[in-house]
């Protein structure tokens, strides 16, 4: 690793106790009585009701009848679900798939392109701008450049190996009462779903990073059944992850071009 004379001098502030390592903040969201009036606060708004009805509301950008909270859940406000909160201050960032650093719109890009299987809003819309205005918003205590506790998905046991024949068993047990024996979801009556679809036309491609065994097993672990999240070990969660990621779904076309400069996980999909 390269020193510099800036890493240096952190190095000396910090033994002489001049500032003080930043460590990361707890998850807590911003109360709604902080949204601001005016047009700022109606982006805040738009952009949440953008991310919670997604597919209702951005019928040209999703290919699949998913919504940004499915995965972000409660408003991308809850531990261990990928928040939202923090993620305004750590982009631009390096991510080993796309093998460069990117903007806090490619990944939003990223995510409608893949989880939604659908196509990129432009960076200038009226949308984008919105989504990145309630970002912004759930990050104002979250000091620039740190990760909150919680960020992304929990730790899953890398050596373990997946059974998707258990996975069935299990998915059986305690998946399909809310996503359907064959995974099709659970419709709300309005042309969405109170619970979304794990696999087919609806649900997420095989480019998505919940496509992974290792990253699904992650999410299920912490998080589902729901209302139960930590219920399942790690096995459990790994294997049912490994059965129903690995069910029919959507292709996409560009994943040969992930992790262009190494670094492949296993569970890759391409």
């Amino acid at each position: 690793m390269k020193t510099t004379y800036s890493t240096i001098l952190l190095g000396a502030l910090l033994a002489a106790g001049l500032v003080q390592a930043q460590t990361a903040p707890e998850l807590k969201p911003p109360a709604d009585s902080t949204i601001p009036t005016g047009p700022k606060g109606a982006a805040i708004q738009a952009g949440k009701l953008l991310l919670g009805e997604t597919h209702q509301r951005l019928p040209a950008n999703v290919g699949n009848k998913l919504n940004c909270t499915n995965c972000h859940m409660t408003g991308g406000t809850v531990a261990l679900a990928s928040p939202w909160i923090g993620i305004w201050g750590v982009f631009p960032e390096y991510r080993s798939r796309s093998g460069k650093i990117i903007s806090l719109q490619e990944r939003v890009n990223d995510c409608f392109e893949r989880s939604m299987n659908g196509k990129a809003l432009a960076y200038n819309s009226d949308e984008m701008n919105n989504i990145l205005a309630y970002m912004q918003w759930l990050s104002s205590d979250v000091p620039t450049g740190v990760s909150v506790k919680g960020r992304g998905f929990g730790a899953i046991d890398q050596k373990l190996v997946p059974d998707a024949t258990h996975g069935k068993k299990i998915y059986g047990e305690k998946c399909a009462s809310c996503h359907g024996a064959a995974g099709e979801g659970l419709g709300n009556g309005a042309g969405g779903y109170a619970f979304p679809p794990l696999w087919g036309k609806d649900s997420f491609n095989d480019g998505a990073g919940m496509a992974r065994t290792f990253t699904a097993a992650a999410f299920v672990k912490y998080n589902m059944p729901l209302g139960q999240g930590g219920s399942l070990s790690d096995q459990d969660a790994l294997d049912v992850s490994e059965f129903f990621t690995h069910q029919p779904r959507p292709v996409y076309a560009g994943k040969d071009k992930d992790w262009p400069k190494g670094g492949k996980p296993k569970d890759a999909r391409n």
